[in-house]
């Protein structure tokens, strides 16, 4: 099993990433702000401008330490690759069965049903724990809507009306996640789901959170040899990483979700920290930033009961789990893709 190592954040905007040796130095300016050993680390996250040396991109693509550049407020740039590495064979297969109409349509179908069925039992949860705080019949109107469409996702016979189906419980559950919100209901007020840009703290947390939970998956998807760019839901777009938003489905609600709504309800975030743009864009500020980064590390590091394996993994290694095992199933290994069912 892979071990989780660790992900550096660098959210200075004016920090320029160098190599020394077998470490990378941030530096501000001129003046060195920390170093780090390459050996600790899994991945580094940039979200500044001014960029990283030559060295330390040949550096992190050879120990296949993956390089993600983020603007300040957490949109995806660009991201650097070292050489195609991975069983030739296994992305062949996994080319082959994204045009394969059939096993395509069957792993899209999974991944949808994994989302809808973890936001389905994250509304039961609300219900079993806090009834006497929320609406607790508009949330179990909700939680059953999504039982139901469960069953005609089961029964989709094509990507359009799997679509259709994930569109339509997307909104019902969006319509009652306001609930799940027990603090701060009047400073973290959630009248829907939006984005590019994001018109609420909320909806700016959760992007922010399902960028970084995507930067992993895609992390995930290269460590075993798989293309993250073909993907079976998610339409092949240059640049567009098809294969990691098809996997995040399965964790948007029981990850992403979740993580955003402890962040409010323990009252971690604050609304003072967020700002709102001409254009009615809602930026959070360094502080938070830093401060949802750093639960976001720690809630990596909790561990859970892996449902399809049996074994206890960290959170923070859920993604390559789900990625190894979609490699299992391209391989033929195994009958079908487990998708990540929580409960």
């Amino acid at each position: 099993m892979k071990k989780l190592l660790n992900t550096l954040y660098v959210t200075s905007e004016n920090s320029y990433l160098a190599l020394d040796g077998e470490n990378v130095v941030v530096f501000d300016e001129k003046t060195e702000i920390g170093r780090l050993p390459l050996h600790n680390l899994e991945g580094i996250v940039s979200f500044g401008y001014r960029g990283t040396s030559p060295a330390l991109m040949g550096a992190c693509a050879e120990r296949n330490i993956s390089l993600c550049y983020l603007t300040p407020q957490g949109k995806f740039l660009a991201r650097v690759s070292g050489r195609v590495k991975g069983n030739v064979i296994l992305r062949q297969q996994q080319y082959a069965s994204s045009r394969d109409e059939q096993v395509s349509l069957d792993i899209a179908r999974n991944c949808i049903l994994g989302k809808v069925y973890n936001a389905r039992w994250v509304l039961e949860r609300a219900v079993r724990d806090h009834e006497l705080q929320i609406d607790a019949e508009k949330v179990k109107a909700a939680s059953g809507f999504l039982k139901q469409s469960l069953e005609f996702i089961q029964a989709s016979q094509s990507k359009d009306q799997l679509r259709g189906y994930e569109g339509e419980a997307a909104s019902i559950y969006f319509g009652v996640f306001d609930q799940l919100i027990l603090q701060q209901k009047r400073d973290f007020a959630f009248h829907g789901r939006n984005k590019r840009p994001p018109l609420d703290p909320v909806n700016a947390l959760l992007s922010f959170v399902y960028t970084l939970l995507t930067h992993t998956i895609t992390s995930a998807l290269e460590t075993v040899g798989l293309d993250p760019y073909v993907g079976y839901l998610h339409t092949d777009r240059p640049g567009r990483t098809s294969l990691s938003l098809d996997l995040i489905e399965e964790l948007r609600a029981v990850l992403a979700d979740r993580f955003v709504l402890s962040l409010i309800n323990k009252k971690m975030v604050s609304k003072k920290n967020f700002s709102k743009k001409e254009n009615g864009a809602v930026l959070m500020d360094d502080e938070t930033r830093r401060r949802v980064l750093t639960e976001w590390q720690n809630k990596k590091k909790e561990v859970i009961t892996h449902p399809y394996l049996k074994e206890k993994v960290e959170w923070g290694m859920v993604p390559y789990v789900q990625a190894m095992l979609l490699a299992r199933y391209l391989r033929g290994d195994l009958d079908g893709y487990p998708v990540f069912l929580w409960k």
